[in-house]
């Protein structure tokens, strides 16, 4: 577990600190199809793994935005608020994809507490640099600073 924290203060506080990495997750065709289900985007390079063997890739490649919605999976294994009221999901900012993430390979998070602001209702704004590290690859296959709200 990373950061557990239970009030604006010990959040102020903690800013810079390594939050660890979760367990690594493979990514499957299952996940990838349900995906392109799910948005609409059926690119050949993420759904047809024959004609993705002759591509830039040699097979298809999860979506990168489905690589940046599983973030929000494994942010409670990087970073908690225990007895917060609400926690909020606000936006991301500085979101790039890298390397693309290969069917059968497999993926963990990684992150850092980059700040933490007092709101003016009451609340506290986490800026939260999180990392997805792809097994066997110098290349980072997400990067992105995640903001979230927490009430206590």
């Amino acid at each position: 577990m990373g950061l557990v924290f239970s009030s604006v203060d010990e959040v102020v506080a903690a800013v810079g600190s390594d939050l660890g990495a979760s367990e690594w997750l493979e990514i499957d065709q299952a996940r990838i199809d349900a995906f392109a289900d799910a948005t609409g985007d059926h690119q050949w390079i993420h759904v047809d793994p024959e004609r993705a063997k002759d591509g830039p890739f040699g097979r298809t490649v999860a979506h990168g935005y489905l690589t940046f919605s599983l973030i929000n999976m494994f942010l409670p294994d990087l970073i908690r608020a225990e007895g917060a009221t609400m926690g909020l999901n606000y936006g991301a900012d500085r979101l790039r994809f890298p390397a693309a993430v290969p069917v059968g390979s497999r993926i963990r998070f990684a992150g850092q507490l980059a700040e933490a602001k007092p709101t003016s209702d009451g609340g506290v704004q986490l800026t939260t640099r999180v990392t997805v590290e792809l097994e066997g690859s110098e290349r980072p296959a997400c990067v992105a600073d995640i903001l979230s709200r927490y009430y206590f």
